[in-house]
Order: structure tokens, then sequence, then C-alpha cells
């Protein structure tokens, strides 16, 4: 079957976004661009890791290019989007890998996410080969979302997604683990629980 790319370039918003209560939510990535919307899901880890990521190469973009790029320093306040994801959020796939690139021609950020695949191996070697040939498949891959945004795109998406990682549950103050509303059974306390 042929590779399914959802391609946004460039996108009228790209967002991360969750739906559900804290500490049972499912995480989104979001694309829309004139009635047409995406929805890929993924895991906290992986939004925050991508938020971090972008972050970083939009850092070093600017520092290669001496801060001639199209780069803003900070999430312009013009494009900031806090706006919940569009409705119905129906997910497309669950993302597996995700891959950053930039492209210093179009002065824009590559955000490339694929579908979750299982791919079965004998060894680490076969695996790593399997996974690499599963990536060089422009034709017959997993599905994939491809978002290409400016250098304020990208930085807005990075610090929303940043603040919607950190919106959930609460730290113990003394263990650091997520509070929960039924309460927290904490380490350090010998595992006295502890109402909120």
């Amino acid at each position: 079957m042929p590779r399914q790319v959802f391609l946004y370039d460039p996108p009228d918003r790209f967002v991360a976004g969750t739906v559900g209560l804290p500490g049972r939510r499912t995480f989104f990535l979001q694309a829309s661009t004139a009635g047409r919307v995406t929805s890929v899901a993924l895991e906290k880890t992986q939004v925050a890791a991508l938020a971090e990521r972008i972050d970083e190469l939009l850092d070093e973009v600017v520092r290669r290019t001496g801060g001639n790029a199209p780069v803003p320093a900070v999430a312009p306040a013009d494009v900031a989007d806090t706006a919940p994801l569009d409705a119905p959020v129906e997910e497309e796939f669950r993302v597996g890998t995700m891959a950053l690139a930039w492209d210093g021609e179009e002065q824009r950020m590559i955000v490339e996410a694929q579908a979750l695949v299982e791919l079965d191996a004998d060894s680490e070697e076969d695996l790593a080969e399997a996974e690499e040939r599963l990536l060089q498949d422009e034709e017959n891959g997993p599905p994939m979302l491809r978002v290409r945004l400016t250098g304020a795109q990208a930085r807005a998406f990075a610090k929303r997604a940043l603040d919607v990682v950190n919106a959930g549950r609460p730290p113990c103050p003394l263990c650091s683990l997520p509070l929960d509303p039924e309460g927290h059974v904490c380490p350090r306390q010998n595992g006295y629980r502890r109402g909120v």
C-alpha cells in the first residue's frame, strides 16, 4: 500500500494539545489548513522532546547564521495559540518516529511524525537495518505527518507544547512524582498517603 503523507506547507495552525483530565490525558499533534485537519497521537515524553529539540535546532540556526535567519529568539506574542484542539479530534495514527530538519534555502523548519510500526528481527543489527529501510521507503512506508513551519511558527509551537506538557498534575514537594487527585503514596514518607 502506498505511503500516506499528510503534508502541511505551511499550516494555518500546528499545535500540541491534549484530550482528557490530568493523569489520563492523551497527547496529540494537530495540523490544519483550509478546513483540513490531521491529528496524530503521541506520548507526553515525545511532545516534550520535540519541543526541546525544536528550540535547540532554532538556537543553532541563529548561531550558525550569525542572527541573520528569520528566527525569533523567543516565541512572538502575535503568533501565540492558546485555543483548544479543533474538534472532533480523530487520531490518524500513533507516532513512533519523529524527525526535524532546517531547510536553509526556504528558511523553514520541517517536522515529520511517522506512524508507529512493529518490526520483527532476530538481532539488534537486523532491527536497525529494518528500521532504516522503513524510514527510507518513500513509496511504501508507514503514514507520515510532514509540516513545514516558519521560525516564528516553530518557536510558538515549542512554547505551547512545553506549556501543555507542564499543565499536568502538580509534583509532590518531597519526591517530585505527580500528585493524584485521590491522594499520593509518597516513597519519601514510607508509603503514607498524603491528601492533595
